[in-house]
């Protein structure tokens, strides 16, 4: 049997010892993450507001993170071209989507077919805050708040009518939930999109709006429309003195666009950590808290991936009683 000496085991074990070091360090860079550029999906066209906020969060995650964070848009049926082509995707991390009310909460009621659920389609990575909705009515319009407006219409039942951006969209759901709570008669007048509703509207010839603050404010401060109330819980903090819908006797009108990150259903925990994390560092710098606060987005109450995926779960229940209400289905 070949002996071999001191010198020589200590030269294999350190040979050993240092391919066990290539071994660990081989896989710590295979743990690395992020090592190469995150594909943000965002659903819906280039030029909106969800297109608008997403690449301002990638700018300033591509500084937190140390790679590229590419916005990628893939629109489409309301979202859920995007939202279903994130769902299929490779649960690693590197592909992560912005949704909004619609493709993570209103679709799965609204449209007959649909090929995931936001439940349990994907892994929550932060709720990014919300966008109130806001009742404008044209200026000429003899009601200054919602009860009087609530009084204008029983008087005329079914005369006073509402512009939306579309059948099932948030500003027609917001109309919808308004009727039932306050029982009123309101007239749905759909329109292809936010700009033509709005157009009408500051013509004078539909009465009012269930709109996003974004889109009313401009107006609102000019004294072209009258804002009656605040359709989310809680008072926006870019209009503090106009009142809620709640506030003045309808409780639990709510209506507003969230903003969530998912990733696909399997993607690891600790790559879900180190995203929410980078999220929530490039929600507090400067750059982004004062973009967004411009736009009227109102912030999260919590950033855990936990609450964004109880959020999406109350969110479904909720929308799910308002569109049976409408009636409203879509292909």
């Amino acid at each position: 049997m070949q002996k071999f000496s001191l010198n020589t085991a200590a030269l294999a074990l350190a040979c050993l010892a240092g391919l066990g070091g290539v071994g660990i360090a081989s896989a710590q860079a295979a743990d690395k993450f992020p090592d190469r550029p995150i594909m943000f999906t965002v659903p819906f066209p280039p030029g909106g507001p969800t297109d608008a906020m997403a690449r301002i969060l990638a700018t300033e995650l591509t500084r937190e993170l140390g790679q590229s964070v590419v916005v990628e848009n893939r629109a489409g049926a309301g979202g859920n071209i995007g939202a279903e082509y994130v769902a299929r995707a490779k649960p690693d991390g590197y592909t992560i989507m912005f949704g909004t009310s619609g493709p993570l909460a209103i679709n799965k009621s609204l449209y007959k077919s649909i090929s995931y659920d936001p439940r349990t389609s994907y892994a929550p990575i932060i709720y990014v805050g919300y966008l109130p909705n806001i009742l404008v009515v044209k200026a000429s319009l003899p009601a200054d708040n919602v009860q009087g407006l609530i009084a204008l219409d029983k008087a005329q039942p079914g005369k006073l009518n509402f512009a939306s951006s579309g059948n099932g969209a948030s500003s027609h759901l917001a109309g919808v939930m308004f009727n039932n709570l306050a029982g009123t008669k309101l007239q749905h007048i759909p329109y292809k999109g936010t700009g033509p509703a709005l157009n009408d509207l500051l013509a004078g010839q539909v009465d009012m709006s269930f709109t996003d603050i974004l889109t009313a404010m401009p107006y609102i401060k000019a004294g072209k429309v009258k804002p009656l109330g605040v359709a989310t819980a809680r008072r926006s903090s870019a209009l503090p003195d106009i009142p809620t819908v709640a506030e003045q006797g309808m409780a639990g009108y709510d209506v507003g666009v969230f903003f969530g990150v998912v990733a696909p259903k399997g993607t690891p925990p600790e790559r879900v950590q180190v995203l929410n994390q980078a999220f929530s560092k490039a929600l507090d710098s400067d750059s982004v808290k004062k973009a967004f606060a411009a736009q009227g987005l109102e912030a999260s109450p919590d950033r855990s991936p936990a609450y964004l995926g109880r959020f999406i779960g109350t969110e479904v229940d909720k929308w799910q009683a308002v569109v049976q209400q409408s009636g409203v289905t879509l292909d």
